[in-house]
This record gives structure tokens, sequence and C-alpha cells, in this order.
């Protein structure tokens, strides 16, 4: 017999994904009275396969990591990045350059599953194919919910309707984003990265870096033709993920043309290849990514029917709390798959939205305070990974229009406060970035894809003429000035970085060392969202979490001292 939600929970999470599921366990752990409603049956399909390592020290913090580490899905060393065609490929490990560490490549039905399944182990009430199909407020013209109506699904396919009522609701619906879309009305579209993903799996692909220690790594390429971008993204079963994301606008074009696009692959490789046109146009696209094709051409060939597409999916919400409700995941907002920080921002955002709880519910601050926190928190996360996303498709379409479009709303001005001393100097400027300052940032976040590798990094770090402050992602930004004054110095030195240019001859080592500190300089930008600790250490508004088992919370910067915390940007 199905059992039915109950009439009143302390805190109701819409969502069994990432992000809803994370939140409910750490809610659940603080010994809160959480239910969790999911309108699909898990394990279910969903895309997003490649995670980034911040994804260990969230689920470390719930005792879920060594349930991933156990589950067996494929590592991930790191990522090699081709955004210019004319350039080797980077390659990095996401995390600090030069630290060891890694992250999977996960199924995501399973990986969902994972987390889904932890959050009933720690005591949330997870009730499955059971859909949210509408939110009451507590009085006409406000903003509380006070209780969502629902229809459990029984194995029999008969439903059953019902009402919950709860103290504090986090809406982790995903895209469908049932608080800010139906009611709240507040999803704003970034116009810039109006984008088409289309994506399929395949069989027998080679391997990037196999039998190295890179063996694993996504691979990531600039298309061409200066439309997008592909992704590479071997799986533990044995197939890999490959998917295009272009511009929406060159997609439809392309589509009205009267005979469908060619393909660089035979009907082999590519079963019934001109079957339909998503499947044409999927296999045209990756004709403009050689490194994909290097990869597949080999003996690769398509799993069949398992084309798929995805558009409109780069949105983000103005506020993402209210009186006793969260926004959390995609359900407040998302980017774009490049970078791969969906996950990443969807516990972010599920551990502010625990965290804030728990502050208004213990009396750190006042409910009011607790959920414009949150709402600053996820938009500082959002906007640094944003600037970076932004960064890259300046790069990808080799031009600086439209990307500037999105970057419009006063709570995005801390993130660009660290650029200032790097931009002007200690010259007076106004509270709003300026277009060309807006430029020049860009600029500096597109460092971060660099084509340099670990060793050439290790290499410049043997030599003891640079600085070990220079070379560590986890100290501020610096100016241009100090690099400069940097390789100055060491550029009559010994040390020397023995990496050959893609024409095969030795590159100079002034030029080495200054694309590795630039990227080290630019990693800086994301650097604080890698690290749960960072929670606690970054203050924003005024309060950093109280990242404590059993006392999660918000605490004042003052409570916590001056050497513990850096304030957010």
């Amino acid at each position: 017999m199905t059992t039915l939600p109950p009439k009143h929970s302390q805190i109701l999470v819409i969502g069994g994904g990432p992000s809803g599921s994370y939140a409910a366990s750490v809610l659940a752990r603080e010994g809160m009275d959480v239910t969790l409603l999911e309108a699909a049956q898990f394990p279910r399909y969903h895309i997003g396969e490649s995670l980034i390592p911040s994804a260990r020290h969230y689920l470390r913090f719930i005792d879920a990591e060594e349930k991933l580490v156990q589950a067996g899905f494929k590592h991930k060393p790191g990522a090699a990045i081709k955004f210019n065609q004319h350039k080797r490929e980077g390659y990095t490990d996401f995390v600090a350059l030069g630290i060891h560490n890694s992250s999977w490549n996960v199924i995501r039905s399973q990986f969902d599953d994972l987390l889904l399944q932890h959050a009933r182990s720690c005591g949330v009430a997870v009730h499955e194919r059971t859909k949210v199909d509408a939110v009451q407020f507590e009085v006409k013209d406000t903003c509380r919910p006070v209780s969502v109506s629902w229809t459990s699904m029984a194995a029999g396919g008969e439903g059953t309707a019902g009402t919950t009522t709860f103290d504090y609701l986090i809406d982790a619906s995903g895209r469908a984003g049932i608080m800010s879309t139906k009611y709240l009305k507040n999803r704003h579209y970034n116009e810039s990265l109006r984008n088409i993903a289309i994506w399929g799996y395949w069989r027998d692909a080679g391997t990037y870096g196999g039998g190295t220690s890179r063996e694993g790594s996504p691979w990531f390429e600039a298309l061409t033709d200066e439309s997008g971008w592909a992704w590479f993204i071997p799986l533990h079963d044995g197939t890999t993920s490959v998917g295009v994301v272009m511009n929406q606008k060159t997609f439809a074009e392309g589509a009205q043309e009267a005979s469908l696009p060619s393909s660089p692959f035979t009907p082999a490789a590519a079963p019934n290849p001109r079957g339909s046109m998503m499947t044409a146009r999927y296999l045209a696209a990756l004709g403009n990514a050689p490194g994909v094709l290097d990869l597949l051409l080999a003996q690769g060939s398509m799993v069949e029917d398992s084309v798929k597409s995805a558009s409109d999916y780069s949105y983000k919400a103005t506020e993402h709390a209210g009186p006793h409700f969260r926004l959390s995941g995609d359900a407040g907002a998302f980017i774009d798959p490049c970078f791969s920080s969906g996950i990443h921002l969807a516990l972010t955002s599920a551990m502010s939205a625990a965290a804030s709880i728990c502050a208004a519910i213990r009396g750190d601050c006042s409910e009011e305070r607790a959920g414009k926190w949150h709402t600053e928190r996820v938009m500082t996360s959002y906007t640094r990974f944003q600037l970076v996303v932004l960064s890259a498709y300046k790069q990808f379409r080799n031009q600086a229009e439209d990307v500037l479009s999105d970057i419009d709303e006063d709570n995005f001005d801390r993130a660009f406060a660290m650029f200032r001393p790097v931009i002007q100097g200690d010259a007076d400027v106004g509270i709003r970035l300026s277009e060309d300052e807006l430029q020049q940032s860009l600029d500096f976040c597109a460092h971060l894809f660099n084509p340099t590798t670990p060793e050439q990094h290790a290499a410049l770090a043997r030599g003891g003429e640079i600085a070990s402050d220079l070379l560590d992602v986890n100290k501020p930004v610096v100016g241009r000035a100090a690099l400069d004054e940097a390789l100055h110095v060491s550029s009559s030195g010994s040390a020397r970085i023995d990496e050959r240019g893609h024409d095969g001859r030795e590159r100079g080592y002034e030029e080495e060392a200054k694309l590795v500190l630039d990227k080290i300089n630019a990693r800086r930008v994301v650097q604080p969202e890698y690290a749960i600790s960072n929670m606690e250490q970054e203050a924003i508004g005024g309060y950093a979490v109280r990242l404590q088992r059993g006392s999660l919370g918000l605490v004042k910067v003052e409570e916590l001292g001056e050497s513990r915390v850096k304030v957010g940007v």
C-alpha cells in the first residue's frame, strides 16, 4: 500500500533531484521534520554527467562521499579543454592548480537515485510519484506559502489527491521551477546564452589520455564554425556522452535549409543518420569538432535513438527566497553546461537554503534577513560561474557582442569587486562597472582557459624564482604590474618550462610563465566555490555559515573573528 504524504511537515521539499535531496538530507540530519515530494519514480534519466570536485566536499558533509566512491562511477582526474582550434588543448583538474584531487563522470539516473536514497537514510520522508499541483499562500496578495496540493499516483495508476501544510518550503522542482514561474513570475532568461544542446551516446569510442594519468577526463572543444562547443564525457557503463552546444539562431537557420546536412559518419557508425532532422543536424555539428571526431571515428558507433536536445535552459530568478520559502538548484537558476557548474550550484544553493532556514528557526537572525542572505549567497556563486561561462563564449564566438546583456543587476556588483584593483588600480570609480570594465573582466576570466598543463605549473614552481603566493590559487587576485614584475625578475633565471608549442618550437620561458600565472590568477575568481569550508569563511551581507553538525545556521562576522572570515565579493 502506498504511503501518502503527511498532513503537515515542518519543512517540505518539492523535487528529489540533487538539490532537493541534498537540502532535505542536511535538514533531516539537523533534527528537522522533512518531507520530500518527487513527481517521478527514480531512477529516471537526466543530463549533466560531469561533476566538478566540489561535490566531494558537499557530500562528505552529509556522509555520502563514500557511497559515491563505491558506486563505481568513471574516475575524472581532470578535464581537457581546447577553446581555440589554433592552439593545443589545456588540461586542469578544476580543483586547484598544483593540488591533486579528482571527481567523477556519472550516469545521472544512478547518481540522483543515490542521493535520494541517502535522503531516506537520513530520515527524510520521501514520496515518489507525487506531483505538486499548486501552492497555497497565507492570505491574498502575500508571498508566504503555507501548503501544497498534490496528487500521488498509486502503483496501479490511480491518483490520490491531498494537501500538506508546512512551516518552510524549499522549491527544488528543477527547470519547472513552480514558485518562480507560476507564482513569483521572476524568471529571466539570459539572452546571450540562448543556446540549444544536442547530445547522444556512443559505444566503443576512443579515450582521451588513454594509458596516462589523464585517462577518463572529459574533452571539451570549440566548434570550428564559432557557433559553440562540444563535449566528450566517458561513462562507467562503457558508453560516452557526446554533445554539442550552439547558438539557437544558428541552429534554426540551418534547420531551414531544404536539404539535410551532410555528416562525416558512415551509416555503420551512426545508425539511420538521415532518419530524423535532429539526428542529422547533431551528426553534422560534430563535424565541426575535430578532436571529438578523432575520438569517435576509429570504431565508435552511436546508440540508436539516443539523440536528445534541450533549449531555453539559461536563466535566473531575481529573488531566490521570500517569507518561509527558498528556491534551490535549477528551480532558481541555471547557467549553461559549459564548465559543468550545474551540480555545484545545485549543492551550493541547497546548503544555502538549509543553513538559512536553520538560522531563522534557531534565532541566528530574522527570517527576512535569512532569506535575503540566501538570495545573495546564490547570486554570488551564480555570477562567478556566469563570468567564466560568458568569457568562454566570448572566445567561442570570437566577438564581444551580446555577452554583456545579462550582467545588469545591482546585486551582481559584488562579484566584480575583485576586478577593480586589477582594472582600475586605485582610481576612484563609480558603483556600477562601465561596459569597458565588464569587457576587461571577461578578458581576465578568459585566462582560465589558457592552454597550460599540470606539468608546466609544476615546472614553474620547481624553478623557485616565482613567489609562492603567485602560484597559489587560494590567494587574492593580483594586478598585472605584480605579475609583470615577477616575470621580469625570473626571466633571466635558470628555471625553464620545456613545453613545446603547437608548431614544434620551444616557447620562451617568459611566454610560458605568463600563461601559467595568468591562468592561476583567473582561477582565483571561482576558487572560493570549490570547498564547502569557504561558506563559513566567506561573509555575505555580514553573515557566514556556521558549518557545524547539529547547530547549522548563520553567524555574524564579528562573532567569528577577522582571522577566520574574508568578506564576500
